[in-house]
């Protein structure tokens, strides 16, 4: 059995696996080594391990990981994967988005893909039917676009994301949500519609925790899956176990 850890800007997970089948699905705060204690005892068999880190994160964490594991791996630009990596600056390419797009792939096989990641920030990738990465685009997330709103003006209250706003404010409150909602919607479509020129049969994913704010609201049909970079990890996870 495979244990995922993606420690992410905001929240960390943690899912076990039985070869591809998803078991469990833990957030939490950190890992430690009570955590992995109470799962190894849960799932005897849990004896490999991957993980993604987009932040630094504590070197006893991988030396308990090596310890506790016949079979780890850190996820970095040069870790091996079951795609294709055309980015241009592969060190820099941030490792949620590459295990996205190897789980999308896997959901998806010989689909052109666009994966967009509504977290922090927006990421929105494109893979090909070929299983090539090609990149893509990042931009302020929906939460980061109300927090600088509120951080860089000396006035503007800090507002979370409501399901209902008008098209035109009539308060302070009305217009943030108005402007920043419909803004942020308006980008999706736009980078979905330029994709969708160049590769009219496109499978859109989202996934981030924004992920169910744009769910309905899109005129544009997506496919809503919130593990997908889990599911991404545990394939890279596979495919170096079945290759090393």
């Amino acid at each position: 059995m495979n244990l995922v850890i993606d420690i992410g800007n905001s929240r960390t997970k943690l899912a076990v696996f039985d070869l591809d089948r998803l078991v469990e699905i833990i957030q939490l705060e950190e890992v430690d080594r009570e955590v992995i204690s109470r799962l190894k005892t849960k799932y005897s068999q849990l004896d490999k391990a991957i993980l993604s880190s987009v932040t630094q994160h504590d070197s006893a964490l991988l030396q308990l990981l090596q310890t506790e594991f016949s079979y780890f791996l850190e996820l970095s630009a040069t870790t091996p994967v079951p795609i294709k990596n055309n980015y241009g600056s592969k060190a820099t390419l941030g490792l949620d988005r590459l295990a996205a797009a190897v789980g999308a792939t896997g959901l998806f096989p010989g689909k052109n893909l666009l994966i967009i990641d509504a977290g922090t920030a927006i990421t929105y990738d494109v893979v090909d039917k070929e299983k090539g990465f090609l990149g893509g685009n990042i931009s302020p997330g929906l939460r980061t676009r109300f927090r600088s709103l509120h951080h860089f003006t000396g006035r503007l209250p800090l507002l979370a994301p409501t399901d209902q706003w008008p098209d035109i404010g009539t308060t302070t409150e009305e217009a943030i949500h108005s402007g920043v909602q419909t803004g942020i919607i308006s980008e999706v479509e736009s980078v979905i519609n330029k994709v969708k020129s160049s590769w009219p049969d496109l499978r859109i994913i989202m996934t981030g925790g924004d992920a169910e704010f744009f769910d309905k609201k899109l005129k544009s049909s997506i496919f809503v899956k919130f593990e997908i970079t889990l599911l991404g990890l545990n394939r890279i996870l596979e495919y170096n176990v079945k290759n090393d």
